[in-house]
């Protein structure tokens, strides 16, 4: 009851914001809430605020005892839904599959998969020496492990 309560408070909250999305919802056993965002633009401290209040000023603590944390996902938090792909089109990731990682640049992302291209140095087909060549390999979503932005400084 109390988490049925909780999620469509969030729920109206997200439904007020289109440009933000639930990334993680959770209740622990001691009532501790736990809300992680993202959006499309990112998140910033109102937003979170402005979820927080949403759901906080409709619950009653006589009612039921509770904390709540509401927070955005981490910059380097693994990417988990397909919406964040999309809003990271450009920036480098590292990509986990079963078999190999891979490094990148994202240029595409569907409901279904990934695109990421770069360059990579490779043997002559004809004689000796290194030739730099582009590569690009479409990673369904199925196959991902993990993906990260590669933050550069």
């Amino acid at each position: 009851m109390f988490k049925e309560k909780v999620k469509s408070l969030l729920d109206k909250a997200l439904e007020e914001n289109p440009s933000l999305f639930l990334i993680d919802f959770s209740i622990g056993g001691d009532n501790t809430i736990r809300v992680i965002l993202d959006g499309d633009e990112g998140v910033n401290l109102q937003d979170c605020m402005d979820v927080s209040r949403a759901i906080e000023h409709n619950l009653d603590r006589e009612e039921q005892d509770f904390s709540l944390e509401v927070t955005s996902a981490g910059a380097t938090s693994p990417l988990e839904l397909p919406r964040q792909y999309k809003k990271n089109i450009g920036r480098k990731l590292m990509v986990r599959t079963a078999g190999e990682e891979l490094e990148g640049n994202l240029t595409h992302a569907t409901e279904d998969s990934i695109t990421l291209e770069w360059k990579a140095r490779e043997p002559k087909p004809i004689g000796k020496g290194k030739v730099t060549v582009q590569k690009k390999r479409d990673i369904a979503f199925s196959d991902i492990h993990q993906a990260k932005v590669i933050i550069k400084f």
